[in-house]
């Protein structure tokens, strides 16, 4: 009988796993031994801040993120062909949502591997719920490009979807081009397109407000380094 590939959420900083992972979560990644993750040293001290007494020697590890080879993903669930439970953790959030864990997902379903996912923080989700935009519609776009010109190009593509079809559209950034970005936005967008800016969502920092464009030109807030995102809408 084959494992189970379970999708681990993480926080989204707080370290306070209480406050945003559910009390089931714990106990059931006690019972694993398999887990593929982003970064090894994050995931090690998140499974620490879950469960003081783990024993991290004892697990198995494989790292994915954007220098694993393609054909190595397959072979991190051949512990669970052979039966034994694998869990993905993402850097941030629950995996699989902009998060190279997608690539193991749809493998396991090429397997024939069962998949489970766990309830948990998605700043996706939290952000749309907080903005009072359209949470009925939807498009969330990740990065945007880094060019300038090009960025310009596709907040201003982006603004007419969200004023014609009333569908929001969510986007991030590197957190130190955030001002950068917030700039261009503000240069770029109508008056009166409304902006919701979400920075350190679940954190004691937590920034949610949603302005017009022209209300946040008279007084941008600081978001150098700051986990955010941007949503626009009507």
């Amino acid at each position: 009988m084959k494992g189970t590939l379970y999708l681990v959420p993480n926080t989204l900083g707080n370290p306070d796993t209480s406050a945003t992972i559910p009390g089931g979560i714990t106990p059931l990644v006690n019972s694993i031994k398999v887990f593929i993750v982003e970064d090894l040293r994050n995931a090690r001290r998140y499974l620490k801040n879950l469960n003081r007494e783990i024993d991290i020697d004892l697990l198995t590890f494989h790292e994915l993120n954007e220098h694993t080879p393609a054909e190595e993903v397959p072979t991190f669930l051949e512990q669970a062909e052979l039966g034994s439970d694998t869990a993905i953790i993402s850097e941030a959030g629950v995996p699989g949502v902009a998060d190279p864990g997608a690539a193991v997902v749809r493998v396991a379903h090429e397997k024939g591997i069962r998949v489970v996912p766990l309830t948990g923080p998605s700043s996706i989700l939290l952000s749309l719920m907080a903005s009072g935009l359209n949470g009925q519609s939807f498009c969330f776009h990740g990065y945007l490009p880094v060019k300038r010109h090009d960025r310009i190009k596709k907040i201003r593509e982006i603004e007419q979807v969200a004023l014609r079809k009333n569908e929001t559209q969510l986007f991030i950034e590197a957190p130190y081009r955030n001002d950068a970005l917030l700039s261009d936005i503000l240069e770029s967008c109508r008056s009166s397109t409304l902006l919701c800016i979400a920075a350190d969502i679940t954190l004691e920092s937590e920034y949610i407000f949603t302005r017009s464009v022209a209300a946040w030109r008279t007084k941008k807030p600081a978001l150098h380094k700051r986990p955010v995102i941007f949503l626009l809408g009507k």
